[in-house]
Parts: C-alpha cells; structure tokens; sequence
C-alpha cells in the first residue's frame, strides 16, 4: 500500500536565527529576490508550516508589488515608500526571509516622527492580472489635482483649506516653509488684505502655516 504524504503542521511563530527574528502569521517581511541587482522582496506571512519534524519550513505569503512592478507603473503621486497588497500569493522556503518591516496604513505613515528603512505604506490592494485598484479613486490635492505623496512639501491655503505643492503656485519650497500665512490665488482675489496677509514677517508672529512635511 502507498504511503500518504506525511501532513504537515501549522506553526504560531518560527524564529529565523540568521537574522535573530520570530516570525508570526500577519507580519510583513523582507524577501530575498532572485535578482541580486533589485531590491528584496516585500510580503505580509498569511501562514508559516512545517513537516512533521519540524523541519523544511515553509511561508505561506501574499505579495506587495512597489509601482514600478504594476502594470501602470511608477507615478508622480506614488510615495518612495509605497507598496500595492497584491492579490499574488506564493509559497516560500524559510530562509528566503531576509528581514522584518512594517507596512502602515496610509493615515498612521504621515504620522510618523521620522521613517525608517523598515516602514512602508500601503493605501491601495492590486489585482496583478488586470492591473486594477481598491479603491480605483482618491481625493486629490492642489491646483494639479494629484493624490498626495508624503514624500513632497505642500502648504495649506487658509481660505478654502485644499493642499497645493510650492511650484504650483509659484513657490519655492523653501519660501513655503517660511510662510507664515497662505491663501491660494482664488481665495486671495476674493479678498485683497488675505494676499497681503500672506506675505507676513516670521518676526511677526510665531504660528506656522501648517505644512505636509518631506519624509525620508
């Protein structure tokens, strides 16, 4: 009679000894790639498993494509730190992994203090055969009407409260950090003391314009 093939077992968490880290279902890992020129590969761990030895484990995983790996590829509003949460999933061995990350939300990533080389955010899922997004639409910001990017500076007019990046309005983003008012063009023609109001000395007071701050 033919032997079955030996069931294997769920496991809560592994530890990968090679870089001191315990994986568990649900965290977000760094992956070795198959090509040493690109960076590695990113993924959240849906299930961890192995023989009934405890031996060749294995990580059930769904992909994170970066925009350049999508079909539409890179754009000016994709954030250097953005991932798409593919619909892709794949099984690796355990020493494929590299690395532990973290892959925020939307919301919690423009929050951090500072960004390290382990966070990433996510805002969109991705359907790798035919290229479409969850959601397929976002609010868009400014005179060019773009989602926003965390990476770039934009001011906020105190009139209408939309974002607009300094070149869209014919600033520097040095002059926009030095603002101590902002109103956008509409606003300002309704109102001629706004125009002049945005152009007041730091000296002056010490509220800031709020701003979207470059993250690294």
């Amino acid at each position: 009679m033919a032997r079955g093939k030996p069931a294997r077992r769920a496991l809560s968490s592994y530890n990968i000894r090679h870089i001191s880290k315990t994986i568990r279902p649900g965290d977000c890992v760094f992956m070795r790639s198959s090509d040493s020129s690109k960076p590695s590969y990113v993924a959240r761990v849906e299930k961890i498993d192995a023989d009934s030895r405890g031996a060749n484990v294995r990580f059930h995983v769904r992909w994170y494509y970066r925009p350049e790996e999508s079909i539409g590829g890179r754009r000016q509003f994709h954030g250097s730190k953005e991932l798409f949460l593919s619909d892709h999933y794949d099984i690796q061995s355990a020493d494929t992994v590299e690395g532990k990350c973290t892959v925020h939300s939307f919301k919690s990533y423009t929050k951090l203090d500072a960004v390290g080389n382990e966070d990433f955010f996510c805002r969109f899922e991705y359907n790798s055969s035919t290229g479409a997004f969850n959601p397929d639409r976002v609010a868009v910001y400014c005179k060019c009407e773009m989602p926003y990017n965390p990476d770039d500076l934009m001011v906020q007019c105190e009139g209408c409260t939309d974002w607009f990046h300094p070149t869209c309005v014919d600033m520097t983003p040095d002059e926009a950090k030095g603002l101590e008012h902002f109103y956008c063009h509409n606003c300002a023609s309704e109102d001629p003391n706004k125009l002049h109001n945005a152009h007041i000395s730091i000296a002056e007071t010490e509220e800031k314009v709020d701003t979207k701050r470059r993250r690294r």
